[in-house]
C-alpha cells in the first residue's frame, strides 16, 4: 500500500487534477451502494449475525485492535466469535480457514495476527461471503468482518464505523483528492462510530488504544512494561496506517525515538530493520508478526490493547442477541 499524500490531511488543496476525478469516483461509489440497496446486485446473508467494523478513510484507524477486543468482549458475554477478512498482503488466492500457525505471508498480516492473539476461527477471502461460510461451517455463532465497510455483497446485522480521533477525516474529500472510500454522508446509515483517541463527540463511542509493555520476539520471551524498559533511545519501526501514531506514544513514554516508517502491510526482509547498530528496536505487533522468521536478539514487539467502554459493549452483545 502507497504512503498516503500530504494534501489528504492538511489544508493544502488537492491538485486540480484530482478533482473531477474525484467526483467521478464518488458517482461510481453511489451508483454501487444504490445496485445493492434497491437488490439490482446480490447479497449474501448468512444464517448467523454479522457485525461489520470497517472506517470510511483509507488507512489505519485502529480497526484491527478494535476487532480484536470485541472477540474478547463478545466472547466472554457468551457468544462463539469468529472472524472474516480479505487477507490482504497475503498470497492464498482461495477462501481458507487459518490454521494456529499461519503464516502472514501466506494469510495477510492482520488476519494472522487476529488467528494467533484471540484463538477463534478466522477466514480469508476476496468473496467475504464465501469466506464467511466457512465460519459458520466452523461452529460459529457471530461473524465479525475487519475492515468490510464497502463490501456490501455481505449482507450485515450491525456496522461499526471506526474514526481517527485525531486526524478526522482530513480534507472531508474522496479518493484520490482526499482520504474517503465513501462520502460522508454514509456515517448516518452506521449503528456506531467508534472514536480512536481524540475528543470522542456526543454521538461516538470512545476507544483508546494503550501500547504499555513489549516482549521479545526471540526465546527467551521477555515481557517488559515499557516504564522499565531500560535503555530509551531505540529505534521504531511501524508499517501500519499511520506510523506517527505509533512513534508519538512511544515518544509520550520518553523514548528517544529513531523513526522508521513504512507503507501499509509491508513485506519486511531482514535488509529493510538493518540500522547499522546494536539499539532496541521496538515495532508493531502488526509488524513483529512478519518478522519472526529473521528477528534478531535486541528487537522487540509493541502490542496494542483496544478499551472500550463496558456499557457499550453490553449494549452491543444485546442487540446481537436480540437478532
Amino acid at each position: 500500500m502507497l504512503r498516503e499524500p500530504a494534501f489528504w490531511y492538511s489544508a493544502s488543496p488537492p491538485p486540480w487534477a484530482l478533482r473531477p476525478l474525484a467526483v467521478l469516483y464518488g458517482r461510481a461509489v453511489r451508483l454501487r451502494r444504490a445496485l445493492y440497496q434497491r437488490g439490482l446486485l446480490a447479497r449474501v446473508r448468512l444464517p448467523v449475525p454479522v457485525l461489520v467494523v470497517g472506517n470510511l478513510s483509507v488507512g489505519g484507524t485502529g480497526k484491527t485492535p478494535l476487532v480484536i477486543a470485541l472477540v474478547e468482549a463478545l466472547r466472554a458475554r457468551g457468544f462463539r466469535p469468529g472472524v472474516v477478512s480479505r487477507g490482504y498482503g497475503g498470497s492464498a488466492t482461495t477462501p481458507q480457514l487459518l490454521e494456529p500457525g499461519c503464516e502472514a505471508r501466506q494469510v495477510g498480516d492482520e488476519p494472522c495476527l487476529i488467528r494467533r492473539h484471540c484463538g477463534v476461527p478466522v477466514a480469508i477471502g476476496r468473496e467475504r461471503a464465501v469466506a464467511g461460510q466457512l465460519l459458520v461451517e466452523a461452529g460459529v455463532d457471530l461473524v465479525i468482518a475487519d475492515d468490510g465497510l464497502q463490501h456490501y455483497a455481505l449482507a450485515r446485522d450491525l456496522e461499526i464505523c471506526v474514526i481517527d480521533g485525531t486526524r478526522r477525516f482530513g480534507n472531508g474529500r474522496l479518493l484520490p483528492a482526499g482520504p474517503l472510500r465513501e462520502p460522508l454522508a454514509r456515517l448516518a446509515a452506521v449503528d456506531y462510530r467508534v472514536c480512536n483517541g481524540g475528543l470522542a463527540r456526543a454521538d461516538e463511542v470512545p476507544l483508546r488504544l494503550v501500547e504499555d509493555r513489549a516482549y521479545r520476539l526471540l526465546a527467551p520471551a521477555e515481557r517488559v512494561a515499557l516504564a522499565d524498559f531500560g535503555v530509551r533511545n531505540v529505534h521504531a519501526v511501524a508499517g501500519i496506517g499511520d506510523p506517527e501514531r505509533f512513534f508519538r506514544s512511544l515518544r509520550a513514554q520518553r523514548f528517544e525515538v529513531t523513526a522508521h516508517a513504512f507503507p501499509d502491510h509491508h513485506p519486511y526482509r531482514l535488509a529493510d530493520l538493518d540500522f547499522g547498530d546494536e539499539l532496541p528496536l521496538l515495532m508493531t505487533e502488526k509488524d513483529a508478526i512478519k518478522c519472526r522468521g529473521f528477528a534478531r536478539a535486541h528487537w522487540w514487539a509493541v502490542p496494542v490493547r483496544a478499551l472500550l467502554p463496558e456499557d457499550f459493549l453490553d449494549a452491543l452483545a444485546a442487540r446481537l442477541r436480540a437478532l
